[in-house]
């Protein structure tokens, strides 16, 4: 299943606590990245695919953005999703800083019209107001500062610009997540270990989705950092949920309180 690239420096909040995170992330990944598809496809039983054609419908929904940022892009997997909808001269830059991971994806892209640039998506090498949409697939959870990371992906966003996050979560419905905690603690990191011949990486997945916000409270942390309508809906039973938000005009003081009441039927 899916573990996604994390890019990171030191947490002042909004992220798991520990020194030396960014390092650990990277060198994790770039361990990983020659089995990371496959895995990804076993792990998630194909899965994975519907969920980031659903991320990038949202990318393109409304007024179809002509540039998007892909953060923690990985092997670019969604960067594609996101260029085979885009209209005529419309291109993606996907961002990581597992380079390893990059190469990879580089060698899928052929004629797609995708751009890399190896990069912390807590520094984004670009100008304020550079894209008109921005998405990240399972990387949110691995920054050491979410707050910051949205923060970044606000600046770099034009106005009115739209952000989707998809990433992990726990079902709702109990016997759901109980099986699906047993699957994550017991049964996939013994698979992962196996087939990514790496003791820690799918050790690492089911830890940070532990210490992932819910779905309301990361819509919250959005509109803090000066995302409106934001809404969300779960997919898969809410094994991933599906956060989308559009840049403001101003930053919010505070959450809203309505947020919890955003969620949307799948």
């Amino acid at each position: 299943m899916t573990a996604g690239p994390g890019h990171s420096t030191e947490p002042a909040n909004g992220g798991a606590p520990g020194p030396g995170k960014a390092a650990r992330v990277r060198r994790m990944f770039s361990d990983i990245a020659p089995r990371y598809d496959l895995l990804n496809h076993v792990l998630s039983l194909n899965v994975d695919r519907l969920w980031r054609s659903a991320a990038a419908r949202e990318v393109v929904g409304g007024a179809p953005p002509g540039r998007v940022l892909d953060a923690c892009a990985g092997t670019l997997d969604l960067s594609l999703a996101v260029a085979s909808r885009l209209p005529p001269g419309g291109r993606v830059v996907g961002v990581d800083f597992a380079l390893p991971m990059l190469e990879l994806g580089r060698a899928k892209i052929g004629s797609a019209r995708v751009d890399t640039v190896a990069a912390d998506s807590l520094r984004l090498p670009f100008a304020d107001g550079t894209f008109d949409a921005a998405a990240v697939a399972f990387g949110v959870r691995n920054l050491a500062d979410r707050a910051a990371g949205l923060d970044e992906f606000a600046r770099v966003l034009k106005a009115s610009g739209r952000l989707v996050v998809l990433e992990f979560s726990t079902p709702a419905f109990a016997p759901l997540a109980a099986a699906y905690r047993f699957y994550f603690h017991r049964i996939l990191p013994r698979i992962g270990a196996l087939l990514s011949r790496h003791d820690d990486a799918y050790t690492y997945l089911p830890e940070s989705v532990v210490d992932y916000p819910p779905p309301a409270a990361f819509g919250g942390m959005m509109e803090a950092s000066g995302f409106q309508r934001v809404r969300w809906r779960r997919l898969t039973g809410g094994i991933v949920t599906l956060h989308v938000g559009e840049k403001g005009s101003l930053r919010a003081v505070s959450p809203d309180p309505d947020t919890a009441d955003r969620e949307v039927a799948s």
